[in-house]
């Protein structure tokens, strides 16, 4: 069963676990659960994807429950009207907050966006983070005898593929657990001492207003316990 963080007749609010795909995709065609298909079984009734999460991301993920909803909610998003935020936990102390303002290439998927011209411009890309916490670990890596990571906000201001994983690799701060665009001393050291078989990227905090009601709404999402072991080092 997944976690309901909220419901009314207009739209549903889950924590995804880490692992689980939002909706079918010809990416990962080995996959047989979905949250949506999911969703739509524990509830009874049809559900409308409003946003994404990567995959190996958790947290606050959104549904409508018909779609004038979805309609609404997706202008909503797409005119930036929706805040997300998200806490990771990154390799090496990261200045106590900045702004990445980095472009990012359109990543197309060779399955799913063949048809797709990859020969776009960058898309502006910006990400606002803060840093909440450091930690040192007496563990060599590398050519460190030590090893120092960060816990961060991440509040990004657009909504780019991979987006803060990828921004997160540009400053030299990767995301632990990240295979793609992390670094693999760190995402093993992580394994094998706390467990940490995934990306330690959560959405956290999911601030709109109700498409329906008007009413200020901010749904939160506590971490598993795989995380929370890991928040515990800080």
């Amino acid at each position: 069963m997944l976690e309901i963080l909220y419901q009314d007749e207009h739209l549903i609010a889950i924590n995804k676990p880490s692992g689980l795909l939002v909706h079918k995709s010809p990416i990962d065609k080995r996959e047989t659960l979905f949250a949506l298909q999911l969703v739509r079984d524990q509830i009874g009734q049809w559900v409308y994807p409003i946003h994404r999460l990567d995959k190996p991301t958790s947290g606050v993920l959104i549904f409508a429950l018909n779609s004038e909803v979805a309609r609404m909610l997706s202008e909503d998003f797409k005119a930036h009207q929706i805040h997300k935020e998200y806490i990771a936990v990154v390799r090496g102390y990261t200045p106590h907050e900045a702004l990445i303002d980095y472009d990012l290439k359109v990543l197309l998927d060779k399955k799913a966006d063949k048809d797709r011209s990859d020969n776009k411009a960058p898309q502006e890309a910006r990400t606002q983070y803060h840093r909440l916490a450091t930690v040192e670990l007496s563990y060599a890596v590398s050519r460190y005898p030590v090893a120092r990571y960060s816990l961060v906000r991440l509040l990004p201001q657009t909504g780019r593929k991979h987006q803060l994983r990828r921004h997160l690799k540009h400053i030299f701060h990767p995301i632990v657990g990240d295979t793609k665009y992390g670094r693999g001393e760190h995402n093993q050291l992580f394994r094998e001492k706390f467990g940490s078989h995934r990306l330690l990227l959560h959405a956290s905090k999911v601030t709109f207003s109700h498409p329906i009601t008007g009413e200020e709404m901010m749904i939160e999402a506590g971490v598993d316990e795989v995380f929370k072991r890991v928040l515990n080092l800080f």
